[in-house]
């Protein structure tokens, strides 16, 4: 059904993240598909550059590869049918240009409950669920 998935995660909450990725393996088990695990790099604030070192950019992209690796390796999915990138800017932007960049069939990802401020999904995942050019499927936890 489909056969390619990608599967936003925040790095900072590997274990929130794992409940998406579980259901994103299981569909593309049974569909012979292929996952792709995306995190989004928030662009460091022009105002902060002169307080963090020159590398600071470097630093942050080799730390969240190797965390995204880890946790691709973790799910226990068949590595060749397994991807991961990590990319830079606005969360929900990025996700988006990531799943018609690699022809998505399907995005699966976690929301916090409701609060009053985001009511229904929190503010990426009601964006990607009202732009997204394929279907969503939203795991609560």
């Amino acid at each position: 059904m489909y056969k390619k998935i990608l599967v936003p995660v925040d790095l900072t909450e590997p274990d929130f993240a794992m409940p998406a990725i579980n259901a994103a393996v299981e569909l593309a088990r049974a569909s012979g598909g292929e996952v792709r695990i995306v995190n989004v790099l928030p662009m460091t604030p022009v105002m902060l550059t002169e307080y963090v070192p020159a590398d600071f950019d470097t630093q942050q992209r080799q730390t969240a590869e190797d965390a995204i690796v880890k946790l691709a390796r973790d799910c226990g999915f068949d590595p060749a049918r397994l991807s991961t990138v990590v990319r830079q800017g606005g969360i929900y932007h990025e996700v988006l240009e990531e799943a018609e960049l690699m022809e998505a069939d399907l995005i699966v990802m976690v929301s916090h409950r409701p609060a009053i401020k985001t009511y229904f999904l929190g503010s990426n995942a009601g964006h990607v669920v009202r732009y997204a050019r394929c279907s969503v499927l939203v795991v609560r936890t």
